[in-house]
């Protein structure tokens, strides 16, 4: 079936999920970024960017600033959009396609605390991070390597 065939709805296609990352930093001293630590499988306990899967009808860019919130307890932060990453297998779940978002916050990292699907939030110092879940090491690293995001 062509994509003309199958019609506007889209109908006799798998489509991917579509998710949203944060990546916050932090100053005050010494760099630091968010982190989650995962409540829930996939990754249970590992750390992880804050984020999670948009809803149906949401609008991408309130989607992150909803998922930072929930997760986190941070107001929006003011988020850019950096890039998307989608390779089939970036997700156990199946195929995820993720929208990445930062933002850089003034002075010292803000109180943060776990909630919804997140067990805990923690700011991390650069030059000490866990082990990430998923693809977010690479996607740590791509920002990081970025000179419009380096902190």
């Amino acid at each position: 079936m062509t994509a003309q065939a199958a019609g506007a709805s889209g109908a006799g296609f798998r489509n991917p999920a579509l998710t949203v990352d944060g990546v916050v930093f932090a100053g005050g001293g010494q760099p630091r970024v968010l982190l989650i630590e995962r409540g829930g499988e996939p990754f249970r306990g590992a750390w992880a960017l804050p984020g999670g899967f948009v809803d149906y009808g949401e609008d991408i860019d309130a989607a992150v600033v909803r998922e930072i919130a929930e997760e986190t307890g941070l107001p929006d932060p003011g988020f850019r959009q950096f890039r998307t990453y989608g390779r089939p297998d970036r997700d156990p779940r199946g195929h995820t396609v993720s929208v990445v978002y930062v933002a850089r916050l003034a002075g010292p990292p803000p109180a943060v605390a776990g909630g919804d699907d997140a067990a805990r939030a923690a700011w991390h110092p650069l030059d000490a991070l866990p082990e990430l879940a998923f693809d977010h090491a690479r996607i740590l690293a791509d920002v990081l390597d970025d000179p419009r995001h380096r902190p």
